[in-house]
């Protein structure tokens, strides 16, 4: 354990201490008579003895650590184990019980300080510095061993009193934890405390008689990353506009990056992310946010993101367990995970066994007789008549009770599980079609899709359009029908073990079976399965045709767009050449814009729905597409495309850290990101062709975006050869589009559809062919170690920069709008805009209203208008920078230019209206400027309401009815606005006599 330092006299030390390890400043020295083989020594016996007698309170821990300076007299005679006569005072830093424990505090010093305590010139300094971290490390290690510092009420308390105090934040601005660290200023480390709140990050240091205080915004942040330096090899690097900051020596660095990570990620969401911060109710009210919700968040973000659940799934419980798996015989050890509609398993080797229950399919939830072969198991029936057997649950009581109030909830909150109950128990038959809900044969729906249309306009199709629009008289039809029957044959077989419901065991053995390819007459079943759309299916009957019913006809944005790309979905395929598949792709288009106008319609929505459509029924293609736009791609197909944009730069990353020398070929990879958008946002459908693409697609459904990430890096690594060579990102985008032109299917039944979007369709150079279950399986073999929470991880980290990438783009957009109008210098005018967003964004801070905040900041809007500001924040900027200061009046002032700037009356401005108002009282003309402030004393910036006591409105002679014409009292009026104009001619004549006479004379030299 971490000492308070204090002193420690050495005289005839080693007689009691044998040092075992010195390294610069430090020694670990270890008692004599502890650990010593056949009493050797009798020094040592006796200091044994001595220990063993002594009361429990009096005796020595066995291990310890000293400071040393280097330079004293004993310093070098120490090292080398020896003592000379004297004394000289060490301090005690460390002990340890054990060899173990004080190694790990040794390991601690060696990677932390060492290295770090070269750059003081003063010993002193060094003694100082070490001494002040031991105290910060055992303030913060007697902090974690509490699960949360909220349940130490008074640790928590002095912290939360000292940041009070230190940054004078107000009141609702919360902090979330506190950390012991060093802030790196140059070469020289600050010891002091890391301050974490709602949102800012702050470092207080009071060090050798110096204070240092740091505030950094969460919303400032443009990268926060994990690195080393010359010094340290584990630090978090912090990046603004304008600085970087290093911290470094925490006691658990992990933990401090992970809610550092998350406290960025919430903020930036909440102020820059108007999209997410409307869908996500965590982000609606950052004063609940503590620190176990920050865990919390990060967990449930990650069941969600591992299973591909829906964003209002929340976990409730994760226990370690073993789940019995049939398929080998034994129980295998997982983590058991449940939410409001799921109870899920994960097993610890990855890929080993994953199984998806919704509690719509549950039947039964018991709890069996507890032995020593089945601690604690319960058991979790299904309707297709499967058993899950789990054991080895702690608190099994509570968790069963739980599950079964949750499965009550969701019959109550599902009345179509009532009305299904008899079929499903009438349903025997064991062939794929004859199943109902969660097996590979989906029941038909319950309605036969008449609509209101006397002409069948809305009549839903019946049957996938590819069973109705088929191919015949293609070369090598049989052959390629043969390979299809054995793939079937070989899913049967696994069906029989695995399962065939949405329940199946997931395992390796079916990843293998998707990489081939899976059968066109199971295609379309098995993504429903796969993506889970199954389950929102059953759960909504009758959902999908009265949404179409309701949103057919209807005019908006999106019915244009989506009638404009409809001819441009797969013209090439038959099933859209002709009235059929265009109208189920409008209906199913139009449907989903209607169900979710925040995404509404994207280009690319065509291309995926139409393939959906393809293996699917119509109403199944729906739910599949809700699935993709809304749980497996998330924030892809909305205003802005944030999340296909983070994937851009995750997929930046991984071909750096896997494809090193194509990466150094390449140093900017923007441009492989600019042709990989496609890629991601089509799931390869419109850049290869469809017979090779939907095996893509196979894999996207079963391992979620993790198989898009690795099957792009395996394009990259079969065509780097050539890129490296490459002249330009021109050629290098031919490379590319040339290679996926000429992905084949040799085995696919369906005929040869060529791909519109190749560049070289018509080559003349021969291209070697490469067959798509190659490229996949090199795919799994080579890239396809990276996990679900590696991926969220790094999802985390460019989220941030994406985000302020966007924030840029529009603070340049606006700066070239505002540029031709205005006499401010540009880089002045990039301050007044960071002034100017920057008071937008504190009052963001603290007002919890989403309906404010969203007004104010709209991302839709042109970009000039994207940000305004409220009086009150009008009235704190123009005290910062306006030249019309008038003492106590200011405000006043500040109200009536506000009044005059808002000119639709919504009670705020944008930067443009600020900018211009700034430059006339700075750089206008003169009667411009007159003309401005005569505005101030007239309506409508002047009011009866005015705070100004001198305000002449507040005279019963004026009518604000009638706010230009001032009546006089013998019955008389004066027209303000001819006054105005009258005094602007008269300057106007003025400036033009003055100009006149400073004409420059022409030289007259009299002649001689």
């Amino acid at each position: 354990m971490w000492l308070k330092p204090e002193e420690v006299l050495l005289k005839n030390a080693l007689k009691l201490w044998v040092t075992q390890k010195s390294s610069g400043y430090f020694v670990l020295q270890r008692r004599r008579g502890h650990g010593d083989s056949g009493g050797r020594c009798f020094t040592g016996r006796l200091v044994g003895a001595l220990d063993t007698v002594l009361d429990s309170n009096a005796r020595v821990t066995p291990f310890r650590i000293l400071l040393q300076v280097p330079g004293s007299p004993i310093y070098s005679a120490i090292a080398c184990g020896e003592l000379l006569n004297g004394s000289e005072v060490y301090w005690a830093i460390a002990t340890g019980a054990t060899d173990e424990e004080i190694n790990q505090h040794w390991e601690w010093l060696e990677q932390n300080l060492l290295h770090t305590l070269s750059v003081f010139d003063n010993k002193e300094d060094i003694v100082s510095f070490v001494k002040g971290k031991i105290k910060a490390l055992i303030a913060e290690e007697t902090s974690s061993k509490l699960a949360e510092q909220e349940e130490n009420p008074e640790k928590f308390r002095e912290a939360l009193v000292k940041f009070e105090t230190r940054f004078n934040f107000p009141e609702a601005e919360k902090l979330i934890t506190y950390y012991s660290c060093c802030c790196w200023k140059g070469r020289v480390p600050r010891q002091g405390w890391l301050y974490l709140s709602i949102n800012h990050l702050c470092f207080y240091s009071f060090f050798l008689g110096k204070e240092l205080k740091l505030i950094i915004p969460w919303v400032d942040i443009q990268k926060l990353e994990r690195t080393s330096n010359i010094f340290m090899t584990d630090i978090i690097r912090i990046t603004t506009q304008s600085k970087e900051r290093d911290f470094s020596m925490f006691l658990n660095i992990d933990e401090a990056f992970r809610i550092m990570e998350q406290l960025a990620d919430v903020t930036l969401r909440r102020l820059l992310d108007d999209e997410i911060f409307e869908l996500d109710p965590g982000l609606q009210d950052p004063t609940q946010i503590t620190k176990r919700d920050l865990e919390a968040r990060a967990q449930n973000e990650y069941f969600r993101a591992f299973f591909r659940l829906p964003k209002k799934e929340r976990l409730h419980e994760s226990l370690d367990c073993s789940l019995w798996t049939p398929f080998s015989r034994c129980h295998t050890a997982g983590r058991m995970y449940t939410s409001d509609s799921y109870v899920c398993f994960a097993s610890k080797e990855d890929g080993c066994c994953n199984v998806l229950i919704p509690l719509l399919e549950v039947v039964t939830i018991e709890k069996m007789e507890d032995t020593s072969l089945l601690p604690n198991p319960i058991i979790i029936s299904i309707k297709s008549k499967t058993a899950f057997q789990f054991i080895e649950l702690k608190d099994r009581d509570t968790l069963v009770g739980n599950l079964l109030l949750r499965l009550k909830q969701v019959k109550a909150n599902n009345p179509a599980l009532r009305n299904s109950k008899d079929k499903d128990t009438q349903n025997s038959h064991s062939t794929c079609a004859d199943y109902q809900f969660g097996s590979l044969g989906v029941a038909p729906s319950q309605s036969n899709g008449d609509g209101n249309d006397k002409n069948g306009r809305h009549r839903l199709n019946a049957e996938a359009l590819s069973s109705t629009f088929h191919h015949s008289g293609m070369d090598g039809l049989d052959f390629r029908m043969s390979r299809e029957q054995i793939k079937e044959s070989l899913w049967n077989d696994h069906f029989s073990e695995y399962g065939r419901t949405v329940c199946m065991f997931r395992t390796e053995k079916i990843r293998k079976l998707v990489a081939m390819g899976i059968p066109e007459s199971l295609r379309g079943k098995l993504w429903l399965l796969f993506s889970d759309a199954m389950t929102d299916l059953h759960s909504n009957p009758g959902y999908y045709e009265n949404l179409v019913e309701v949103s057919m006809g209807m005019s908006c944005i999106a019915t244009e767009e989506i009638e404009r790309d409809l001819h441009r979905s797969l013209p090439e395929h038959p099933a859209f050449q002709n009235e059929t598949g265009i109208a189920a792709l409008r209906r199913v288009l139009t449907a989903y814009a209607h169900r979710n106008p925040k995404i509404g319609y994207c280009q690319s929505m065509n291309i995926l729905t139409s393939v959906l459509l393809l293996y699917a029924k119509e109403e199944e293609a729906f739910w599949l597409l809700v699935a993709v736009c809304e749980r497996m791609l998330p924030d892809y197909f909305n205003h802005r495309v944030i999340g296909a944009q983070v994937d851009q730069s995750v997929f930046e990353e991984l071909i750096k850290e896997q494809l090193p020398e194509l990466a150094e070929h390449m140093k900017d990879l923007s441009t492989l990101a600019s042709v990989s958008l496609s890629w991601f946002l089509t799931l390869f459908l419109s850049i290869m062709p469809l017979e090779s693409a939907v095996n893509v697609v196979d894999c996207f459904f079963f391992d979620g975006i993790k198989a898009i990430f690795q099957f792009g890096l395996a394009i990259l690594e079969a065509n780097a050869v050539e890129l490296c060579s490459s002249k330009d990102d021109g050629h290098a985008l031919m490379i590319l589009s040339r290679f996926l032109d000429h992905v084949k299917n040799e085995e696919s039944p369906l005929p040869l559809i060529g791909n519109q979007h190749a560049f070289f369709s018509d080559d003349l150079e021969p291209c070697p062919v490469t067959e798509i279950t190659d490229l996949i399986r090199d795919s799994y073999e080579k890239f396809g170690d990276h996990s679900v929470e590696q991926i969220e991880h790094m999802r985390y980290k460019h989220r941030i920069r994406v985000l302020q990438n966007h924030e840029e783009t529009t603070k340049q957009n606006v700066l070239r709008v505002v540029i031709p109008d205005v006499s401010v210098l540009p880089e002045d005018l990039e301050d007044l805009y960071d002034l100017f967003k920057r008071e937008h964004l504190i009052s963001c801070y603290w007002e919890w209203n989403s309906a404010v905040v969203i007004q104010r900041h709209d991302p839709s809007r042109p970009y000039a208008e994207q940000y305004r500001i409220d009086s009150q924040q009008f009235t704190n900027l123009f005290k910062l920078v306006s030249p019309w200061t008038c003492g106590e009046h200011t405000e006043a002032v500040a109200e009536r230019m506000f009044r005059l700037l808002d000119t639709n009356m919504d009670s705020l401005i944008e930067f443009k209206g600020f900018a211009g108002c700034l430059d006339t009282m700075y750089n206008g003309e003169m009667n411009e400027k007159i003309k401005l402030l005569y505005k101030l004393h007239i309506p409508p910036a002047l009011t009866e309401n005015d705070r100004d006591s001198q305000s002449p409105l507040k005279t019963p002679l004026l009518s604000t009815s009638r706010p230009l014409v001032l009546g006089k009292s013998n019955g008389d009026t004066i027209d303000y606005q001819k006054q105005l104009k009258q005094m602007l001619k008269d300057i106007a004549k003025e400036k033009e006599a003055k100009a006149e006479k400073e004409l420059p004379k022409m030289s007259q030299t009299p002649r001689n």
